[in-house]
């Protein structure tokens, strides 16, 4: 599959897929794939355009390495949302991070967001809990991490299924590496909707500041600069894209991995203190935010690569996540296994904002909700899971019955 390559598109010489790698294979089921680039090292890509890094050495090589930069030249993440965070380094980045940070550390998570969470999973249950059966992307997973997010914004009147349409709008904007016309489209228009949900937000939040992020964002002031209103809508938009997706997706890839191995759902209800580690087995299993842009800027050799400036990367966590060098059966998925650091949501400086928020709705809401709530809860083998996606991944279907 793989030849020596070196030319001035990709910035570097290594080793080159020879075109075999497609994005259908990709959305479908990228696992396989990622397993032969592992035995290569770093590739280049040319459906993706850039460098796939895939095992977890060079991963955190690079998100931990001073040769390479979050700031992508022609990011599609910046295209769609502006200049967020997640697109800043040093300084830059520690000060738009500082500015929505309060409202996500583990006291307020425990104090102020997880009742109301709570409160949101049991509403939505009660719509469903009578009829014995429900799809838990469409009628659970989606509503629920939607209106989560929408509450912890700070935003008024905004319904789950424009939440819902904003974000995953966004998502597929950022993901757009086939440059779809129509996915463009659909991105600035949830980028449009999304401003004008933001500006209503903050000068109600100017009068009245809250606990939400936005309120947090229009108050910083640490560094004596506060942000900008370009600055807050392009934050604001990062929030909507991964603090939705990536808990939904957990959900559902969490759901599926339990009810297919039902033993360890069992193990669970009889020893729910597994439950902190059962969410980080979901979250390394299924890695729903699966793959990260960074750029070379220095020159550099990276997995057997050698890649000068300007040179573009893919790091694919998902495949860290199951890398055979670092993990044991690393395919199987063990609620058992040993508690420790995956990369789900990042590693270095860039480590996601959201953590504690993620696993609050995943681990301690949303899925034992879910076990308690509905006996005997199991897939409908009638309707198998579908499992789609390799940027973002997760269930676009799940259906399950239970003992109503």
């Amino acid at each position: 599959m793989i030849a020596s390559m070196s030319n001035g598109n990709p910035r570097g010489h290594g080793p080159h897929d020879g075109g075999e790698v497609s994005l259908a294979e990709l959305d479908r089921n990228p696992y396989p794939t990622y397993r032969r680039l592992r035995e290569q090292g770093v590739v280049w890509v040319e459906a993706l355009d850039r460098w796939v890094v895939t095992r977890w050495d060079d991963v955190v090589a690079v998100e931990t390495g001073r040769a390479f930069t979050a700031m992508e030249d022609g990011s599609l993440q910046t295209r769609v949302m502006g200049r967020t965070m997640l697109r800043t380094d040093g300084d830059a980045h520690k000060r738009l991070r500082r500015a929505a940070q309060d409202p996500l550390r583990p006291n307020a998570i425990d104090e102020h967001w997880q009742p109301l969470f709570r409160a949101v999973a049991d509403e939505l249950i009660d719509g469903f809990a009578e009829r014995g059966r429900a799809d838990l992307m469409g009628d659970f997973a989606g509503p629920f991490t939607a209106r989560c997010l929408a509450v912890l914004l700070g935003f008024e009147g905004v319904d789950d299924d424009t939440m819902q349409f904003w974000s995953q709008a966004l998502m597929d904007g950022t993901g757009n590496y086939a440059d779809d016309p129509e996915v463009w489209a659909r991105s600035e228009r949830a980028a449009r909707e999304i401003d004008a949900a933001v500006a209503a937000a903050v000068e109600r939040v100017r009068a009245r500041p809250d606990r939400s992020v936005i309120s947090a964002l229009v108050h910083a002031g640490g560094d004596g600069r506060p942000l900008d209103d370009e600055e807050i809508r392009a934050n604001v938009k990062l929030f909507i894209g991964g603090g939705l997706n990536e808990p939904r997706d957990g959900i559902g890839l969490g759901a599926w991995a339990l009810l297919a191995n039902p033993d360890q759902y069992a193990l669970l209800e009889r020893e729910p203190e597994r439950w902190p580690a059962a969410t980080e087995e979901i979250l390394r299993w299924g890695s729903p935010l699966a793959v990260f842009p960074r750029q070379v800027a220095e020159p550099v050799e990276l997995g057997g690569s050698r890649l000068e400036p300007g040179a573009r990367l893919a790091l694919v966590v998902a495949s860290a996540n199951r890398d055979e060098r670092h993990w044991e059966r690393p395919d199987v998925f063990d609620v058992t296994r040993p508690k420790t650091r995956n990369m789900a949501f990042g590693v270095g400086h860039h480590f996601c904002l959201g953590v504690w928020m993620a696993r609050l709705q995943i681990g301690r809401v949303a899925l034992p909700r879910l076990r308690e709530r509905l006996p005997g809860l199991r897939l409908d083998l009638d309707r198998p899971p579908e499992v789609r996606g390799w940027v973002f991944r997760g269930p676009v279907r799940l259906d399950v019955v239970w003992d109503a």
